[in-house]
């Protein structure tokens, strides 16, 4: 059997992998603050909306079917209140008293979120009538997948 020591931070190879490992100075962490800016967590959250909204129209607009654009509009809100209150957490006075702080607050937000989705998604057959599950998981997933719209169209600062 083989027995690894607990502070023993070496690869199968041998290797240590924090000794490649150099901290960036301060002109080097603000260079890459400006090659890649921050995104909003309020601006996701935003094209979240739009795209939910986008895709609960379509649905009713091309099916005809009222229900079906509800229960996408449905969907979408299954991602967006939950992202909401996660992005509200996150954002609040106690979430950068520290690192230890940071990580315990996010993981606690994270929770939160999942637990909410979850019960939302539960509570969808009561309060859509004729819910079409289909139509709601299209608009779970395309409102989701949104996110990935405001990092391609995240602000570019200008090279100087």
């Amino acid at each position: 059997m083989k027995t690894i020591a607990r502070d023993a931070h070496v690869h199968e190879d041998g290797q240590d992998p924090d000794a490649d490992f150099k901290p960036l100075t301060a002109e080097e962490a603000q260079r890459l603050r400006e090659r890649k800016p921050l995104i909003s967590p309020w601006r996701v959250i935003a094209i979240q909306v739009a795209a939910g909204l986008l895709v609960a129209l379509a649905a009713w607009g091309l099916s005809g079917r009222q229900n079906l654009g509800w229960s996408a509009g449905y969907g979408a809100l299954a991602v967006v209140i939950p992202s909401a209150v996660f992005a509200r957490g996150l954002t609040g006075r106690f979430s950068s008293l520290n690192a230890g702080t940071a990580v315990l607050g996010f993981f606690l937000w994270e929770m939160v979120k999942l637990v909410l989705s979850v019960a939302m998604l539960l509570a969808a057959p009561r309060l859509i009538t004729e819910l079409s599950w289909p139509a709601m998981l299209v608009g779970l997933v395309v409102t989701m997948k949104a996110a990935w719209v405001a990092v391609m169209l995240a602000p570019k600062r200008p090279k100087i």
